[in-house]
């Protein structure tokens, strides 16, 4: 019996200004939906920025944008799902540029399954993780948030993603109410292990490696820093 081919290329992106990756984003959903490059995903860090969903909910970041500036922090408006979140260091960020048409998959299952991608990733270091009550996206353990998702989805492409706290400065969050979701706190991989973490980009790497699983890819092309210049000309 035959089996499909189902390709997936992994460009792993190192840490990557949030501008910079919106516009790369852009640029590839472009070229997904004409067919010219095949699934994407983008592997990456961001710098501390704060992201806004295409709700501008506003009155939930608790600080002004003076007071961002000053912690070194950017804020950036979205036209993705989801609320305010916060980006920074030590945070593994996923955003997936692929054609739900064409693995078979509603937007539901799509948001399910990055879910599962992220208690996958927790399991894999003990860690016992769930997805959100209703209305709560993203995974949790226990009452705390370790996982963050946001997709937009245009004409069944997909771009925005996930974020998982591998250890980055919890005290960010501080500034928001993180995803709207007033009176959780927030945790991260390493506060919720008892041992020490393997190196960062094991995780990373282990992250992907759930993702391919899950969304039934059996051919991936990695690249490593690929010209963002060739890609956004």
């Amino acid at each position: 019996m035959r089996v499909l081919t189902r390709s997936l290329e992994v460009w792993r992106l190192g840490v990557l200004n949030y501008l910079e990756a919106l516009k790369l984003q852009e640029k590839l959903v472009t070229d997904r939906k004409s067919g010219k490059i095949t699934d994407t995903l983008l592997s990456l860090q961001h710098p501390p920025t704060y992201t806004l969903g295409k709700r501008q909910t506003v009155h939930n970041l608790l600080v002004s944008e003076s007071q961002l500036k000053s912690m070194g922090a950017e804020l950036h408006y979205t036209q993705r799902g989801g609320d305010i979140t916060y980006h920074g260091p030590h945070q593994a960020i996923l955003y997936p540029i692929i054609s739900l048409r064409d693995i078979g998959f509603g937007a539901r299952k799509y948001v399910e399954t990055l879910e599962l991608t992220m208690i996958e990733l927790a399991s894999l270091h003990g860690v016992k993780a769930h997805a959100g009550e209703s209305g709560e996206t993203g995974v949790w353990v226990g009452e705390r948030k370790i996982g963050a998702i946001g997709v937009r989805i245009s004409s069944g492409i997909t771009s925005h993603g996930v974020a998982f706290n591998i250890d980055p400065d919890l005290s960010y969050f501080e500034h928001i109410v993180p995803c709207g979701i007033a009176d959780k706190e927030v945790t991260s991989l390493k506060r919720e292990v008892d041992s020490d973490l393997p190196a960062e980009e094991l995780i990373h790497e282990q992250l992907i490696s759930c993702f391919v699983r899950l969304f039934g890819y059996n051919n991936v092309i990695w690249k490593d820093n690929p010209s963002l210049c060739d890609q956004q000309s």
